[in-house]
C-alpha cells in the first residue's frame, strides 16, 4: 500500500493487487460510515488505486493507514445482483474463435462465472466486472463501433461491461440486457457499485422464460442477491 499525495487535500493509494484494492475500498466506506475515518468528501475506487478528495489532513491518514488491518472481502460479505442476458451479440462467434470453443460454450462459461465489479467508470452506471479466468481474457476490436446500443453485453481485456446508455465503444459484444444500469430517478441511480457480485442469467428471446443452467438459477448466488429490474418495453 503505497500513499501519494494529490494536491492540498487528496491521497491516492496505489495497491498490488484488485483483491487490495477492493478490500481497501470497503474498509474505507466502513470506516466512512461508523465515524472512523477522516471527514472526506469522495472515495474513488479504479482497478488498483483508490483516490480520497477533501481530506483536511492527508499526512495524518497516511500515517493511520500504516496501523490498519485490512480484511480481504468474501463472497457472503457482497451485495449480489442477477442480470438476465440474450447471448445474440455480433462478436460472439468470433469470442467462440479467440476461446477456442463453440458460441454455446461461450454462453456457458460466461453465464456460469461469478463476476463482481472492480471499479466504475467511462459512463454512469458502467461497472468493469472480474472474474474471467486470464486464458479466457479477449482483446478489444480493432476498429471500434461508432455506436453501441444500450444493455450491449461486451468483453475487453480482463474485464466484462454493460453499456448503459448508446455510445461509441470498442469493445467485444457478446449479448444484450434489458436491466436498466443507471436511473437518475433511482436510489441508488447506479445498479451496479464496487464490490457488487453479479451473474448472468441466459434468456432464449425477449418475454421467454429464463433458461437455468446449474449455478445460474435465480437465488444461486448466496448472500443478499437480486434480479435485477427491466426496462419497460
Amino acid at each position: 500500500m503505497r500513499p501519494l499525495p494529490v494536491g492540498e487535500h487528496g491521497l491516492l493509494i496505489e495497491l498490488d493487487t484488485a483483491g487490495e484494492t477492493e478490500a481497501l475500498h470497503a474498509e474505507l466506506l466502513r470506516r466512512a460510515a461508523d465515524g472512523t475515518l477522516p471527514p472526506v468528501r469522495e472515495i474513488v475506487p479504479a482497478a488498483r488505486t483508490v483516490l480520497l478528495d477533501g481530506l483536511a489532513d492527508p499526512r495524518g491518514l497516511t500515517a493511520e493507514l500504516a496501523t490498519w488491518d485490512i480484511p480481504a472481502r468474501t463472497a457472503g460479505d457482497r451485495p449480489g445482483v442477477e442480470i438476465p442476458v440474450r447471448y445474440d451479440g455480433p462478436d460472439l462467434a468470433d469470442v467462440a474463435a479467440l476461446w477456442g470453443v463453440t458460441p454455446d460454450e461461450v454462453v456457458r462459461l460466461h453465464s456460469g462465472t461469478e463476476f463482481h465489479v472492480a471499479f466504475c467508470g467511462f459512463a454512469p452506471g458502467f461497472g468493469y466486472l472480474t472474474g474471467l479466468p486470464e486464458p479466457l481474457h479477449v482483446p478489444r476490436r480493432d476498429t471500434p463501433r461508432t455506436r453501441v446500443p444500450a444493455g450491449a453485453v461486451a468483453l475487453a481485456g480482463p474485464y466484462t461491461g454493460i453499456y448503459p446508455r448508446a455510445s461509441p465503444g470498442g469493445w467485444q459484444l457478446i449479448g444484450t440486457t434489458d436491466t436498466v444500469l443507471w436511473d437518475p430517478h433511482r436510489e441508488p441511480a447506479a445498479l451496479l457499485a464496487p464490490g457488487t457480485r453479479v451473474r448472468f442469467v441466459p434468456q432464449d428471446l425477449p418475454g421467454t422464460t429464463v433458461r437455468e443452467r446449474p449455478g445460474t438459477a435465480s437465488g444461486a448466488l448466496s448472500g443478499d442477491t437480486r434480479r435485477a429490474e427491466e426496462a419497460p418495453r
